[in-house]
């Protein structure tokens, strides 16, 4: 691995090394870096520990320094957390990190999540073709992809923005935190990606001068604040389709967690303009495979807008959008427990799987 140009090759970054290898290899998808435990893998969303070898706080923050920027390195005293990524060859081939640094109990600690060098196919990420191709062809508009933490949905806005780069002829920002996939030049789109800390200071300074550049598309990575979420509203209401993320666990969640970043007196005006502009929620959870080894299945909820949602949405009857997407299969929209059901009929899931997500147990009874 090389190091990043403003630092030394040293032996903490020599063991940091090591262990990024041997993940790769093992095709783990995070790495965890915490005094008082060993290096631990997640491997098809099990943790496994490398040895029993418990790490130092030293120990660790010296491989932190050895890979954060010199901007950041002179911070760490600050007690912030920091996102940065890495990159180096294993096998002959690019690899790259991402990397969230944070405090825990006063020592420095790190979570290495693997990003692919190749942006996965619909087909191996088992999202529907035919949802994305719904999702880019907007013109115009909000479209959320949601879900827990480690859900893939960086992955999924990522392949959504390769199939846009694909087809050609829009021009595309990214505004990430960091940037994982890096979009190389296919067609005659145009896509610049910046990259929080870097090239600009926030996701709404992106997101302001971004809409100065002439794009067709925005992706910003994350929406958490109301100046950010209120600008994205604009840009979604004047030509511009916003591709983005939030951290709930289903599709009506986010439409509540959307509207709860404003002030009390200000949610009746946002929720008229998010019932006017968004076009999509995709609720995504990555579920245990059946057999211990294999990938994880991919599990959705998706919500489309049509003018049952759209009435909930403006009237804050935000409970009754889940009857919009149990009457709305002619839209394209399905619940999560009917996924469920056929990821469990097909083998990819167990019963007890289904159960455990599902938001109607009774659904779930016929599964064996």
């Amino acid at each position: 691995m090389k190091p990043p140009s403003n630092q030394p090759q040293t032996p903490a970054l020599d063991e940091l090394h090591k262990f990024l290898h041997a993940a790769a290899e093992r095709e783990a998808s995070d790495v965890h870096l915490v005094p008082g435990y060993p290096v631990t893998y997640r491997i098809h969303g099990e943790l496994e520990a490398v040895g029993e070898t418990e790490l130092g706080a030293d120990e660790v923050r010296q491989m932190v320094e050895s890979i954060l920027p010199d901007r950041l390195v002179a911070q760490l005293g600050d007690g912030k957390g920091f996102d940065c990524s890495l990159s180096f060859t294993h096998k002959n081939k690019p690899c790259r990190f991402r990397a969230n640094v944070f405090l825990s109990q006063g020592s420095w600690c790190a979570c290495l999540r693997h990003v692919p060098d190749v942006i996965p196919s619909f087909d191996w990420m088992g999202f529907p073709e035919g949802l994305a191709q719904r999702l880019i062809s907007y013109t115009n508009g909000l479209v959320i992809i949601t879900g827990v933490t480690g859900s893939g949905k960086s992955t999924t806005l990522a392949a959504l923005i390769n199939l846009i780069n694909n087809q050609g002829g829009r021009r595309v920002i990214t505004i990430e935190e960091p940037i994982e996939y890096v979009h190389r030049r296919a067609s005659s789109c145009v896509i610049t990606q910046r990259e929080i800390g870097r090239d600009v200071d926030s996701f709404f300074d992106g997101l302001k001068y971004g809409l100065r550049q002439d794009p067709d598309v925005v992706l910003i990575g994350e929406i958490r604040d109301p100046e950010t979420a209120r600008m994205a509203l604009s840009a979604a209401e004047t030509g511009h389709l916003i591709l983005t993320t939030l951290h709930t666990k289903d599709a009506k969640g986010a439409v509540t967690r959307f509207v709860d970043l404003f002030p009390h007196d200000a949610q009746e005006d946002v929720r008229t303009q998010l019932a006017l502009s968004l076009r999509s929620v995709v609720s995504q959870h990555l579920l245990p495979p059946t057999t211990a080894g294999d990938r994880r299945a991919l599990a959705l909820e998706i919500l489309h807008v049509n003018q049952p949602v759209r009435v909930a949405i403006k009237l804050g009857k935000i409970e009754s959008i889940d009857s919009a997407i149990q009457t709305g299969k002619r839209d394209g929209m399905m619940t999560l427990d009917e996924d469920l059901h056929r990821l469990a009929a097909a083998g990819r899931i167990t019963a007890k799987t289904a159960r455990r997500f599902a938001k109607d147990v009774e659904r779930m009874a016929g599964l064996r």
